[in-house]
C-alpha cells in the first residue's frame, strides 16, 4: 500500500508508541510503501535534526534509510492551484496525488478535504479493516 508521510508523524513515530509507531513499523516491515522526493527527505532531516528534539542520529540515519530503501522516489511539479494553509506541506499533497497514494498526517487541517488524506489513526482504523489501494 501507498502511503506519503508527513514530516508530524515521523516526529511522533520517535516521541511515543501511538499509531504514528505502528505506521513506521508497517513501513519498516514492508507492509507500507513510503513515496519521496529530495525536497521531502530534505524536510524530514531537517527537522528531525532539531535541537530541541534531541533525537541520536543513530536514530534519525536508521529512519531515513528505512524509508529510502524501502521507498519510491517520485519527481512532482508542484502547483498553486490547490490554496495550503501552510505552502511547505504541498509537497506532500502534490507527491500523495502523483502516487495515487495515502497522505497521512496528524495536521489534517494544513491540507484539503480529500479521502486520500488521513491521520495516523484514521489510517490504521481503515487499514485494519482492509483499506483499499490507491
Amino acid at each position: 500500500m501507498k502511503v506519503v508521510l508527513d514530516t508530524n508523524v515521523l516526529v511522533s513515530a520517535i516521541l511515543s508508541n501511538g499509531p504514528p509507531s505502528v505506521i513506521v513499523d508497517l513501513m519498516a516491515n514492508g507492509k507500507l510503501i513510503p513515496f519521496y522526493n529530495d525536497p521531502i527527505i530534505e524536510e524530514y532531516w531537517n527537522v528531525l535534526h532539531r535541537p530541541k528534539f534531541n533525537f541520536l542520529d543513530k536514530q534519525i540515519d536508521l529512519l531515513l534509510d528505512t524509508i529510502v530503501k524501502t521507498g519510491v522516489a517520485i519527481d512532482i511539479s508542484v502547483s498553486n492551484a490547490i490554496k495550503m494553509t501552510h505552502e511547505d506541506d504541498s509537497k506532500f499533497y502534490y507527491t500523495a496525488k502523483a502516487a495515487k497514494a495515502f497522505l497521512i498526517t496528524g495536521n489534517i487541517k494544513h491540507y484539503p478535504k480529500e479521502s486520500f488524506i488521513v491521520t495516523p489513526s484514521e489510517f490504521l482504523r481503515t487499514h485494519n479493516g482492509g483499506v483499499r489501494k490507491v
